[in-house]
């Protein structure tokens, strides 16, 4: 293929994305699929020679669709959406045709300068102070990764870097149950180890209690060991838990600790003033990372981390070989050295075109919709006989279940195998309830209510 046959080809593809996104209702949310069958459908070899566009192209219209989940479809109420505005799309092809890579600033002057402007207009949506600045990564794993490592290198003075692991004295990091398993993780690749991380009790709201954070510090430092850091939940994925933000940080902050603070999915309601109480607070927090894939219509992957002083973040992540360097340019900004990889796509370029072509009140308007129809599908499931509310709604999250864990499990699979929507499960306090999350960008409120009746028509 060459640039006059792309061209072609390219009004071809969004011809069929229109038609993709126009029929979605139409499609089951999740494939009737059993493993393996998409790879049945594909040769087994590489072809040795070049294949006719015509050929390669009636091929994935037959096969990928049909074995897709559809994330953009409007009844999709699982996980946390993955959502895909249409100007975020649009913004997506125009980054694809640069095709550029954003390690430098000498890379990349636009995607690098946008960047920055653009993390700036998301702390002011986000109501948060002119200080903070920050970067975007791909997801919230990495720039979670990317504070549990500077966390690390502050509490050792950076000796890790230069060191290793080996002989150093024992770190801990604090979180609560309800944080994301990739605080976990993050604190698996940092050489800190799962034993060492240290989850605090929650109250009855589900929230970290600070004065179990503070007996918790305070029992490892009577043991010789070294406190690292906090990790506070803003929204968790399982039930939308929220901790004490700024009683947490308050603790923190009193034993000299740097607090991170896990916002993933809520974090985007926290355009609309009237939800910012949910995180209090959270202006005392070192790191900050919310997903303005997830709520707020910019396509997957961007996920924005805000540092109230990137220096530590810098110092541990940065490398600066010769091949690397910026003559002449000793200060400026090269955002591969905010985090783990090196190369960087332009991530930016979505955010500025999806800001523009919806505005904060029509993002906000969306936001707002969304919570408040989950509030009306969560009354309307509570009236079907058999239906218990296990978890209220936090924004647009709730569980529900029935009486034995049995029918439940019975109950989601029918669900998804029927295909009108798609839902999952979780544990809360070790009981099998079902999550509804709405959040999907093009989703009505008669979306919404397919859920209650779903539900009845299948009990």
């Amino acid at each position: 293929m060459n640039h006059d046959e792309l061209r072609d080809w390219s009004k071809r593809a969004a011809d069929w994305a229109h038609g993709y996104h126009a029929g979605l209702r139409d499609r089951p949310v999740r494939a009737p699929l059993i493993p393996g069958a998409i790879a049945a459908q594909l040769s087994p070899a590489p072809p040795e020679t070049a294949e006719p566009m015509e050929a390669i192209f009636a091929d994935f219209e037959r096969i990928i669709p049909e074995g897709m989940t559809h994330w953009q479809h409007p009844r999709f109420f699982a996980y946390f959406p993955a959502n895909a505005s249409p100007a975020s799309m649009l913004a997506e092809q125009l980054a694809n045709a640069i095709a550029s890579q954003g390690m430098l600033w000498q890379t990349s002057p636009a995607a690098t300068e946008v960047e920055e402007v653009m993390v700036s207009w998301l702390a002011q949506a986000l109501g948060l102070p002119d200080s903070f600045t920050g970067t975007i990564h791909d997801s919230a794993t990495t720039a979670t990764l990317s504070a549990v490592l500077t966390m690390r290198e502050r509490a050792l003075g950076w000796a890790g870097l230069r060191e290793g692991l080996s002989g150093q004295p024992r770190l801990r990091l604090y979180a609560s149950a309800e944080t994301h398993s990739s605080v976990d993780k993050a604190v698996r690749i940092a050489g800190i180890g799962q034993e060492n991380l240290v989850k605090v009790p929650t109250d009855g709201r589900l929230s970290m209690k600070p004065g179990a954070l503070a007996g918790a510090i305070a029992a490892d430092l009577k043991e010789g060991f070294v406190p690292a850091g906090v990790v506070l939940c803003a929204g968790g994925t399982s039930v939308g838990a929220f901790d004490r933000i700024a009683d947490c940080i308050a603790v923190a902050k009193s034993h000299g600790l740097p607090v991170h603070v896990d916002a993933a999915w809520a974090g985007s309601a926290m355009i609309c003033p009237e939800f910012r109480e949910l995180w209090a607070g959270v202006e005392g927090a070192d790191s900050i990372v919310f997903n303005p894939h997830k709520w707020l219509g910019a396509q997957f992957d961007c996920a924005v981390q805000f540092l109230a002083d990137p220096a530590p973040q810098i110092k541990t992540l940065g490398l600066r070989p010769t091949y690397l360097e910026t003559a002449g340019r000793e200060e400026i900004t090269n955002f591969n050295e905010w985090t783990v990889p090196l190369g960087r796509r332009f991530r930016a370029l979505k955010l500025w075109f999806t800001l523009r072509a919806y505005g904060l009140e029509g993002l906000r308007a969306r936001i707002r919709n969304h919570v408040a129809w989950a509030r009306e599908a969560r009354d309307a499931l509570a009236q079907i006989e058999g239906v218990e509310i296990v978890t209220e709604p936090s924004l647009s999250l709730f569980t529900f279940a029935l009486a034995e864990e049995s029918a439940t499990e019975a109950l989601l699979a029918r669900i998804n195998d029927d295909g009108r929507i798609y839902l999952t499960q979780t544990r809360h306090q070790g009981r099998f309830v079902i999550r509804v999350q709405v959040g999907q960008f093009d989703c009505t409120r008669t979306d919404v209510m397919t859920i209650p009746q779903v539900v009845a028509e299948l009990m």
